[in-house]
């Protein structure tokens, strides 16, 4: 199962290597991490997607709590949170396709961000699921690339 930690730490060069070494040395999966400062420039809120039962999420919060940057550390799992990702994808899109992607662009609520003779690029900032569903609704078109964002997320 997938758990959504939220950590507040001390904004200091090399903590999130130190994070990552500490998930990489004891074997735990990070399916996305996101760091950034806060409305406070000393501190960074980091938002951990870990994979894992309820023992590996118990370890990862105790290991985490060790560092000493760590202030604090949430699971956000199962509480009312928004969060979201922001997906970028460059399609195939000729003629014929153009106008099909724009209205499924919009029915999304997706960004048209780039526009070439044969291909588009769209923006869309939703949760996971939703970002998952737009992709598979774009296959048949042809992905060319994308990339997302880890999960980003905030109590509520």
């Amino acid at each position: 199962m997938k758990h959504v930690l939220s950590a507040l730490m001390e904004n200091r060069p090399g903590v999130l290597r130190r994070i990552s070494g500490l998930f990489g040395r004891r074997g735990y999966n990070i399916d996305s991490i996101v760091a950034s400062v806060t409305e406070d420039e000393n501190l960074t809120r980091m938002t951990i997607v870990v994979d894992g039962d309820e023992y590996i999420l118990d370890q990862v919060i105790k290991q985490l709590l060790k560092l000493q940057e760590i202030i604090d550390v949430e699971n956000v799992t199962d509480i009312p949170v928004v969060s979201r990702q922001l997906l970028l994808m460059k399609l195939k899109a000729d003629v014929s396709t153009r106008l099909d992607i724009l209205q499924l662009a919009e029915a999304f609520g997706a960004r048209i961000v780039d526009i070439k003779a044969d291909s588009i690029i769209i923006e869309a900032t939703a949760e996971d699921s939703v970002t998952k569903s737009i992709v598979e609704t774009f296959e048949p078109y042809g992905i060319l690339s994308l990339v997302k964002t880890g999960t980003v997320a905030l109590k509520k």
